[in-house]
């Protein structure tokens, strides 16, 4: 089920991409303050280095226990996030689109093909991918969790199009490519997986 999801997700991503500077202006101009400062505050939980380090500790400590299976876990979500980060950079690198605020803020919008270019990396989003591996690792171990890890991944990600530092495909893209990668690293690495993985 989650191989479909990802692909649902990507395709949808791919389809959103037609009305994301229209969206992305609706959001920019509703966000009031407050709301943007909580948004701000709770972005920056999707981000990958919070959670590698977490893994890393994890892996530590299992290693040190002897506690085999909680290894297998901080190694999965490692193997996801790697796998699902080879894929995002390389299209990153090779469509470079311009984020939304540089549309906003300088009318700068599109990708420029094979740019190469640091200021061209909104499409996918890593937040979205790194927060949904999280959910599906999580859904892993605890399964009967399922609906809080993939609203909170939701959540997160969202986070980035309504603080306009993403459009919705690319939040879309990302989190299919990480649903897609976090799958295939626990079914390779974990123990025993839900049945409907």
């Amino acid at each position: 089920m989650l191989l479909w999801m990802g692909i649902l997700l990507i395709a949808a991503g791919l389809a959103a991409i037609a009305v994301d500077r229209q969206s992305s202006h609706a959001i920019y101009d509703r966000v009031g303050a407050g709301f943007w400062r909580f948004l701000d505050a709770t972005t920056h939980l999707a981000k990958a280095s919070h959670w590698l380090i977490a893994a890393a500790l994890l892996y530590a400590a299992a290693w040190f226990w002897h506690f085999a299976a909680a290894q297998r876990v901080a190694l999965a979500f490692v193997a996801s996030v790697a796998a699902g980060s080879v894929i995002l950079h390389a299209i990153k690198l090779v469509l470079g689109r311009r984020r939304p605020r540089d549309d906003i803020e300088m009318g700068l919008y599109g990708f420029e093909f094979l740019a190469f270019d640091l200021d061209h990396n909104s499409f996918p989003s890593g937040h979205a991918l790194t927060i949904t591996c999280v959910a599906v690792v999580a859904s892993a171990i605890w399964p009967m969790l399922w609906p809080l890890w993939f609203a909170v991944a939701a959540w997160l990600a969202l986070t980035r199009a309504l603080l306009t530092a993403h459009y919705l495909s690319d939040v879309l893209v990302g989190a299919g490519i990480g649903m897609i990668a976090a799958r295939e690293a626990s079914l390779l690495l974990l123990a025993q997986t839900p049945g409907w993985f």
